[in-house]
């Protein structure tokens, strides 16, 4: 039976572990993306785009374009709402990992993952609230969109971007995607941009890098 002083010490150390906080990088520049959910035509090239450059089996779809229809006749709307890995301010997904294996990008604050130390616990794909954590069982791993690092370091926009026919889709410094200075071909004149559509999780959660040109159906 443990004396009171290594009672006391026990609970010291238990103390300590709780006060241990992880700190969230705060990166020089936070890209993000731009999404028009009235002009978007759900195409699903940006699906497929994604697919082919990450060489992704059936299944797992790092991009997600989402079709959502109501009303009755002749007050009926249909809209679509696409999104992928939010690469937020503060991802709940980056905490979660035993491993060290997700982690954020200082110059530009694109979270993304390490397969070689990825373990496949799927930790991360639980605690995300957009269910941007995809497992692959094939290589039993999680995996996501990591807004095309390659692409960005080379100068050039992710494959997804680059696939939008009706250009709705664009990446860009998210402060200036938020506040309308960010000139983009997805965010017209006379567009107001949202952090939220309706049914998305709270933004408040883990602060996403992304906004939205709302359909009036999908306000919330």
């Amino acid at each position: 039976m443990a004396n009171p002083q290594d009672k006391a010490k026990i609970k010291e150390a238990a103390l300590a572990k709780k006060r241990e906080v992880y700190v969230p990088v705060k990166p020089d520049m936070q890209l993000g993306f731009v999404h028009n959910n009235v002009d978007c035509i759900g195409c699903r090239a940006c699906e497929i785009a994604c697919k082919d450059k990450n060489g992704l089996p059936p299944g797992p779809r790092f991009r997600r374009v989402q079709y959502i229809e109501g009303g009755s006749f002749p007050e009926v709307y249909a809209y679509k709402v696409n999104m992928s890995c939010n690469h937020c301010a503060e991802p709940a997904c980056l905490p979660a990992c035993p491993t060290g294996a997700i982690f954020k990008r200082k110059a530009d604050g694109i979270v993304d993952i390490d397969s070689t130390l990825c373990i496949g616990c799927r930790r991360c794909e639980a605690t995300c609230p957009f269910g941007a954590p995809q497992y692959i069982p094939e290589q039993n791993i999680v995996s996501k969109c990591n807004m095309c690092v390659d692409e960005i370091e080379a100068g050039r926009k992710p494959y997804c971007v680059m696939a939008c026919m009706m250009r709705v889709l664009d990446i860009g410094p998210i402060d200036k995607i938020a506040d309308g200075t960010y000139q983009t071909k997805a965010v017209g004149p006379s567009d107001k941009v949202s952090r939220q559509v309706r049914d998305m999780a709270d933004p408040e959660l883990t602060n996403p890098s992304i906004r939205f040109v709302v359909h009036t159906k999908g306000a919330v």
